[in-house]
């Protein structure tokens, strides 16, 4: 059984609201969630019927869609999931499905080769290659770089349309330094990816400042629809990650005019794929291959520079060379022989 359209942004909606344990969802409450998200997406004035949620919940429950949630309803009027790690987004598609998506990936192929759609090549072919898949799981002919434990993906999709809505986000979130999780309120303002690790660029509402936050790093977000959404005016997000590798900045960081040394061996990975647009070679020689690039300096950068040990040298600016140096010493001593331990 197929599901068109406007059912499936029913489901998914309804999805969104029985994972959410920030809040007791009503059946009004969920209709009136329907609704609006019908609104936002279709434009669709005259709302949802009772008797549509309440035959979807019933479907959604049954095994016709291969759901079988975990629907239940507490004190006779509050819906919710009975298992807090259930989504129908986990549930496998359906037969019928996979064939309308074979349908639209077939017409996204024929427009390979135009310049709109030249950074979709590899997003075509991993649609295409996971629905093949999807019916000869046996079979791979394409692998993409990709981490099966890294959480916080389904995030993506729900943040990037409180984004489109400027809805303001009630985000608890937990970063690598902090013993606990937080709860804060935020505006988002732009997902970005580095390394398939996603983030979201927000401002807090007692900030001033942008920030970065993972999403592998957020336990639990809301939309909170009466709380007014701030606009951060006056940042153009393209020329802002302009002069940065990765995601770390402030508004205060300023490029860096960073020349660096990679020995003759390692010179033709720097020359087919740049370290950053804005890469110069400075002179090449037998020795190999001394360029530049225009960058804030920040973690990322100084790990993309390890990476290469002892085959890459910064010459300048002389603050990071000493940061370098620095960091491989620490590094080096942890190979240090220990007496006691031999």
């Amino acid at each position: 059984m197929s599901v068109n359209k406007l059912a499936l942004i029913r489901y998914k909606t309804i999805d969104e609201c029985l994972k959410n344990r920030f809040r007791k969802w009503t059946l009004d409450d969920i209709i009136e969630k329907v609704a609006s998200r019908l609104y936002d997406y279709e434009g669709i004035t005259s709302g949802v019927s009772k008797r549509t949620i309440q035959a979807d919940i019933q479907l959604m429950r049954s095994d016709k869609l291969g759901y079988n949630a975990p629907i239940v309803v507490s004190d006779r009027k509050f819906y919710s999931y009975s298992a807090l790690d259930y989504s129908i987004t986990k549930v496998p598609i359906n037969d019928g499905d996979v064939d309308k998506m074979k349908e639209i990936v077939g017409v996204l192929k024929q427009f390979n080769g135009f310049n709109y759609f030249d950074e979709m090549s590899d997003m075509i072919a991993k649609l295409e290659n996971n629905l093949y898949k999807s019916t000869n799981p046996s079979k791979n002919y394409i692998q993409f770089e990709s981490n099966k434990q890294l959480r916080g993906l389904e995030y993506i999709n729900p943040l990037y349309q409180a984004i489109l809505q400027q809805k303001s986000l009630l985000i608890v979130y937990r970063s690598f330094k902090a013993l606990q999780a937080s709860q804060t309120i935020y505006f988002p303002y732009l997902l970005k990816e580095y390394r398939n690790r996603w983030f979201i660029i927000v401002k807090a509402k007692k900030g001033t400042q942008l920030l970065t936050l993972a999403l592998d790093r957020i336990i639990e977000f809301q939309e909170l629809p009466n709380e007014p959404y701030v606009e951060y005016k006056g940042v153009d997000f393209d020329r802002y990650f302009e002069d940065l590798l990765g995601v770390t900045k402030s508004q205060k960081d300023r490029p860096h005019k960073v020349i660096l040394k990679i020995n003759k061996q390692n010179a033709p990975y720097i020359l087919t794929k740049p370290l950053h647009h804005s890469q110069q070679v400075l002179k090449e020689d037998p020795d190999g291959l001394i360029f530049r690039i225009d960058v804030v300096l920040n973690f990322e950068l100084e790990r993309e520079i390890l990476g290469f040990g002892e085959c890459m040298k910064v010459l300048a600016p002389r603050n990071l060379a000493s940061r370098i140096k620095k960091r491989l010493i620490q590094s080096a001593r942890q190979y240090e022989t220990d007496d006691s331990e031999e």
